[in-house]
């Protein structure tokens, strides 16, 4: 799950810097490991009397084997079909009752759960989720009717979405053996044939306290917090996890590129280098280095997608980059653009490669770094307005292996970047070599029924 902050202007958000960082001063983040493994982190916020509590488990899609991709995202439906304690809908109704909300996403790298509560009923999320943490109960006819939802889903996600399709062909072509080849929701062959004994197996190995992290944000006090986590926690069992194998991408020897042919109205074209993030980067500073870059060709209307390929040169109706440095493996930084009329898929290619070349050939100007260095820290700065966006990294970056003390680096490393460091990552990631090029070409749309109204496992894919 992506989820996108608001931007407000850079200016207001420099106007507030000085009060952001007096709150991140008395933010600090408390941190204790239980005897059996769970780590805790809580970080005090008494802007408003509510609290978010998330548990991170270290497992996602880019865990599983082959024959069960997309067992985690099922498993995740499974979470709110009960215990022995709390049958099924019990979880949600008790939240509910207690003006609270919950959901819960799953990633390559990560599965998580959450509750937004009154700060008095932090205790009721606790217990909810201590239960569920060993005492799951699968059972075959639950998963019956869930694997119907997860189908449904997948179909209104990605099959009659041609973007989506394209995107998912994109991944399965660029990566060779990284799992992240592998869709997170899963492959239509691997989802219709889940039994309940694999549901069971992959629970009782990556749900155990040794394998989570609790994270707690908001108006409580942080050792009371830890106190109230031991009350729930400390007497869960741990697993025997081992560490899984090694999954480093072959390196790639040439370009690659596919045709996706699906129902649209419009092409669609998606660029791919293989790059390292902030896990793989010898040295670090490489990472912060491509986050700035992506800043450079799409951070706001300023940025020279939009104001080139769009509004210039208009050949483009929408044109995007993304970097994710917070993957657990080496991933890709992305480019992609939806043409202009009268414009075709391989004129906005050559126009997003000549992007790339100029990157790779000029030193960015002061100002301009200077801007993508300010709208960062604005970003950052309006991302703690927000409990839950606060958990969300916290919780991130510990869970992909990354740690979380890295969160108060950020703006200073982006702030340390360099013209000369930018135009080495171009030089060095963005070559054809690492390339993977996917083009959506466009067939006939028919009209389709109406699509179920999905029931179930609730969730925030």
């Amino acid at each position: 799950m992506k989820l996108e902050l608001l931007k407000p202007g850079i200016a207001a958000a420099m106007l507030l810097y000085p009060a952001w960082q007096a709150f991140a001063e008395d933010g600090k983040v408390h941190e204790q490991v239980l005897d059996n493994g769970l780590k805790i982190l809580v970080k005090e916020d008494h802007r408003a009397p509510v609290v978010v509590s998330q548990v991170w488990y270290k497992v996602g899609g880019s865990y599983e084997p082959g024959g069960i991709t997309g067992i985690s995202h099922m498993l995740e439906h499974m979470m709110f079909k009960g215990t022995q304690q709390y049958p099924a809908g019990e979880f949600s109704r008790i939240i509910a009752e207690n003006g609270g909300q919950e959901n819960a996403f799953t990633g390559s790298d990560y599965t998580a759960y959450f509750q937004t509560l009154e700060k008095s009923r932090l205790e009721i999320s606790f217990k909810l989720e201590a239960d569920r943490m060993r005492n799951l109960d699968l059972k075959a006819e639950e998963l019956e009717k869930e694997l119907q939802v997860v189908t449904e889903e997948r179909r209104m996600r990605t099959e009659d979405k041609p973007r989506a399709k394209a995107q998912e062909q994109f991944n399965a072509v660029a990566f060779t053996n990284s799992p992240y080849q592998n869709p997170v929701i899963g492959w239509p062959s691997d989802i219709a044939n889940y039994k309940v004994e694999d549901l069971k197996a992959w629970y009782q190995k990556w749900y155990a306290p040794n394998n989570t992290t609790l994270v707690v944000v908001g108006d409580v006090d942080a050792g009371q917090t830890i106190e109230l986590a031991k009350q729930y926690f400390a007497g869960l069992k741990p697993s025997d996890i081992q560490p899984i194998k090694p999954q480093d991408e072959t390196p790639q020897k040439g370009a690659r590129k596919l045709t996706v042919k699906a129902p649209a109205k419009l092409p669609y074209l998606m660029m791919g280098y293989k790059v390292p993030v902030l896990n793989t980067a010898k040295p670090e500073s490489e990472a912060y280095a491509l986050e700035v870059l992506a800043g450079i060709l799409d951070g706001g209307n300023g940025a020279r997608l939009s104001t080139r390929l769009i509004r210039g040169q208009q050949i483009a109706v929408s044109a995007g980059a993304g970097y994710d440095m917070n993957s657990r493996l080496a991933d890709m930084f992305l480019l992609e653009a939806t043409p202009a009329e009268g414009k075709s898929v391989f004129d906005l290619e050559y126009a997003l490669k000549d992007e790339v070349y100029k990157l790779q050939s000029e030193l960015v100007s002061k100002e301009e770094l200077q801007r993508i260095k300010a709208q960062v820290l604005a970003n950052d700065i309006y991302q703690k307005d927000s409990n839950f966006n606060q958990a969300l990294q916290l919780g991130l970056l510990e869970t992909v292996g990354i740690g979380w003390q890295k969160a108060d680096e950020y703006v200073r490393k982006i702030n340390q970047v360099t013209a000369e460091q930018v135009r080495e990552v171009a030089r060095k990631y963005l070559i054809e070599d690492s390339l993977t090029v996917a083009y959506l070409d466009p067939q006939p749309i028919t009209e389709a029924p109406k699509p179920a109204k999905l029931t179930g496992g609730h969730h925030a894919f």
